[in-house]
């Protein structure tokens, strides 16, 4: 699967490592991805859930239920 989180949407960058010499070679960013699951109450399961290390947070904060329905809003099976 790609690294890439499934409420921000949050993908990986690409940009340039500079050695001391000054040599630049191409690398990537990854975003802090984290599985994770939560119980939904509504449905009565559990969902794993593919975040970033903010969005874990965001889910704390907003709740399960209002997360899962601004994924499904966005048409993304959960």
């Amino acid at each position: 699967m790609s690294a890439h989180c499934q409420l921000t949407g949050a993908r990986p960058v690409f940009g340039k490592k500079v050695s001391h010499s000054h040599r630049r070679t191409s690398r990537r960013f990854d975003p802090n991805i984290q599985t994770r699951r939560y119980w939904l109450p509504g449905e009565g399961r559990y969902v794993r859930l593919r975040l970033s290390a903010r969005a874990v947070k965001t889910v704390d904060i907003s709740g399960v239920e209002a997360v899962v329905a601004r994924i499904r809003a966005r048409g993304e099976r959960v």
